[in-house]
């Protein structure tokens, strides 16, 4: 970086306009991409890394498991492997490489290098684009959908680091290469060409602003703003305790090896201002496919704990991350091998990353919620639609709980922590597109955890097919439920069904299974752990719980004493009474 100084005032409209030019991008690609996975749910990400791929600015609506960061690992095997020297204007490269990027394969990195200067030499960084392709080949409709992989060949075609367009010339074999590796060559290609006009885009906006100020000022600036985040971040560690403070979970198992859980220690150290996040007691490599590469496993699973624990509300960005140390040995499943099957690599990251938390709060409870629901609960729906007489897949995801607070129950129901912004694909659109019917969706009662703040609901999610199918599902943390804190009770796991119309329902958490037409899938979401005694919660609070459902009237008085009257108003003597019996 330059050591050029920057005033303030330009300083901010710099700081802003690096933000705005992934936001923009976001939108544009939200406007014109073809599959309803990158339109509507937003599975992808926008950012500028500088020319060692360090982040730069990353879109506000990227999601979480690519701020590790995904776009600077891909430049940085691009720069391995061409070299600077290498890269032109006009150069557009992609990888999805499950080696570099750590990632299932269905995440491919779209970049191209942003020169500057009068005679354009001077490279200022690169403007990249992720998005999940809707599949990429592989023994399953979508890719990664399958739970029973057991190699990263498995699962699809690798790109590692290859030009889509040299020095603005169309690589033709390249294109009919990826027509002809996907069940949905019309979508992937749709996809592929919003991806393309937004890294182009996004490369003229960053040279427009460089234009303006100049790339020293703006060198200056991009280094202000890394040492702003990192300022942020060391003194919000500075107001948590020192120490070595320790949390375990566990996973149900890796869909292969059904009966093992599949250990979460971490230990997180804390020491000043800075903190060291250790993944040494994890579980090893995996036979199925929750495994991830260290780059795509443990870097996000531990830059997210950290943003949640220090710097929130910073746009994600180098800075942010200096103060975090990450220590984690080869062959654990967040640092498997290159051919290990990677397909459900971001099951495992929510369980990960609330354990993170939990280990500080160990040590400081109240900076900390309880557990949340931690399962993306993917499941896909896909077959010949015979209304068309094509395939269909239709991919969703489950919204549960999170934990209560010292200060505020749980919120949701919301994705994970893993997911951020992703977006629900509205029923409507779910519908037109596949043959499925949504019947319903609602709260479940009595699925958070009982505290004085209550943790955050789960749902209920009931779909009846209309054509002959299959439903490939992916569900965890059924054994180790949402965690309360501070006496706060657990959420209630989730679990979900095939119901078949002869009455039979199958209970499925990780497989692909049939469905004629006619049949139903109910997905059922966890909810978020409670924080604080039941009994400590205030009556007129769980009154109302129970007038908006959210709780059953034998809840509220088993576990949190309060008793009601017929109009649904707090007996105030039977509530004494039987919280007395329940201290």
């Amino acid at each position: 970086m330059a050591s050029a100084s920057v005033d303030p005032i330009t300083l901010e409209i710099i700081r802003r306009g690096l933000v705005a030019i992934p936001n923009e991008i976001d939108a544009n690609i939200t406007r014109t991409a073809f599959s309803p996975l990158v339109y509507e749910y937003k599975d992808f990400a926008t950012g500028l890394v500088d020319p060692e791929g360090r982040l730069v600015a990353q879109g506000d609506g990227s999601i979480p498991i690519f701020v590790a960061n995904a776009l600077g690992n891909a430049v940085r095997d691009g720069l391995e492997i061409y070299g600077a020297d290498d890269m032109h204007p006009g150069d557009i490269i992609i990888s999805n490489h499950a080696g570099t990027l750590g990632q299932h394969l269905n995440n491919v990195v779209m970049y191209t290098p942003v020169f500057v200067g009068p005679d354009e030499t001077d490279l200022f960084g690169f403007m990249c684009v992720l998005v999940h392709w809707i599949d990429i080949g592989g023994g399953a409709v979508g890719s990664c959908s399958a739970t029973d992989t057991t190699d990263i060949f498995q699962e699809g075609i690798q790109y590692r680091t290859v030009k889509l367009w040299n020095r603005g010339i169309r690589n033709e074999e390249l294109y009919r290469i990826v027509r002809y590796n996907t069940r949905f060559p019309e979508m992937v290609l749709g996809d592929l060409d919003a991806q393309l006009a937004g890294t182009l885009s996004g490369c003229d906006k960053i040279k427009a602003i460089v234009g303006r100020y100049g790339p020293d000022t703006v060198r200056a600036a991009i280094a202000t703003i890394w040492d702003q985040s990192e300022g942020v971040a060391r003194e919000a560690i500075r107001a948590l305790p020192d120490g070595v403070w320790k949390a375990k979970s566990y996973l149900d198992n890796d869909g292969i090896e059904s009966g093992e859980p599949v250990p979460v220690d971490i230990e997180v150290r804390i020491d000043g201002d800075s903190m060291t996040i250790d993944f040494s007691g994890l579980g090893g490599e995996l036979r199925g496919p929750l495994n991830s590469g260290v780059l795509g496993g443990a870097y996000p699973a531990a830059r997210i704990a950290f943003k949640i624990l220090t710097a929130p509300d910073e746009p994600a960005n180098e800075g942010c991350f200096r103060p975090l140390e990450i220590v984690i040995p080869d062959g654990t499943f967040l640092s498997a091998s290159p051919t290990a099957p990677m397909g459900l690599y971001s099951a495992t990251l929510p369980t990960v990353i609330d354990t993170i938390v939990r280990a500080v709060g160990k040590g400081a409870p109240r900076a900390v919620a309880g557990g949340h629901h931690a399962s993306f609960s993917a499941h896909w729906f896909f077959g010949d639609d015979p209304s068309t007489g094509e395939l269909f897949q239709q991919l969703d995801t489950g919204h549960g709980g999170w934990g209560a607070t010292e200060n505020a129950d749980g919120s949701g129901p919301f994705k994970t922590m893993a997911h951020g912004d992703t977006l629900d694909v509205p029923v409507e659109v779910q519908e037109s597109l596949n043959p499925i019917l949504i019947e319903s969706v609602g709260l479940r009662p009595d699925s958070a955890g009982d505290g004085a703040r209550r943790g955050g609901l789960g749902t209920e999610k009931i779909v009846r097919v209309l054509a002959d199918c299959q439903v490939s599902v992916q569900i965890d943390r059924t054994l180790c439920a949402p965690w309360g804190v501070e006496g706060g009770a657990d959420g209630q796991p989730g679990e979900s069904f095939a119901e078949y119309q002869d009455g039979e329902a199958r209970r499925i958490l990780k497989g692909t299974i049939s469905l004629a037409s006619g049949d139903r899938f109910r997905l059922k979401t966890s909810g978020g752990g409670g924080y604080g005694k039941p009994i400590d919660r205030d009556a007129a609070d769980v009154a109302e719980d129970v007038a908006a459902g959210y709780i059953t009237p034998d809840r509220a008085r088993d576990v949190y004493g309060v008793v009601l009257d017929v109009g649904g108003n707090v007996d105030s003597a039977a509530t004494k009474n039987a919280r007395d019996a329940l201290r």
